[in-house]
């Protein structure tokens, strides 16, 4: 199994999540973080005063997916999030040991 953390654009969510339902990976956990990389920031003016903007607003989407699902649901996640400029996100994929369905106690790919 494979946890899959992509950060992407905010109004790239609803692209993300249903490139992940046409494969079939029904379940993924979004939050609102804050962080920069190359783009650093951004500057924006607020009522005449110029402020430096240094975490950027994004989105976290985490999401579990069986071995064999897992390059199909970076590929979706990439061409959904992207749009060429420079701030898309990043995508980290881990090994996952284990999972479990708290309501029914399945475990491995079957809590997924």
């Amino acid at each position: 199994m494979k946890y899959i953390i992509a950060i992407i654009q905010t109004y790239r969510l609803d692209a993300v999540r249903e490139a992940l339902l046409k494969l079939g990976i029904e379940g993924m956990t979004a939050s609102e973080v804050r962080g920069y990389g190359r783009q650093k920031g951004h500057k924006e003016i607020y009522r005449g005063a110029e402020y430096v903007i240094s975490f950027v607003p994004k989105l976290k989407i985490e999401v579990a997916v069986p071995s064999d699902r897992a390059e199909a649901a970076i590929a979706a996640i990439r061409e959904a999030a992207h749009s060429g400029e420079i701030g898309d996100g990043k995508v980290f994929v881990f090994n996952l040991e284990d999972a479990m369905r708290i309501r029914t106690g399945e475990t491995g790919e079957d809590a997924l």
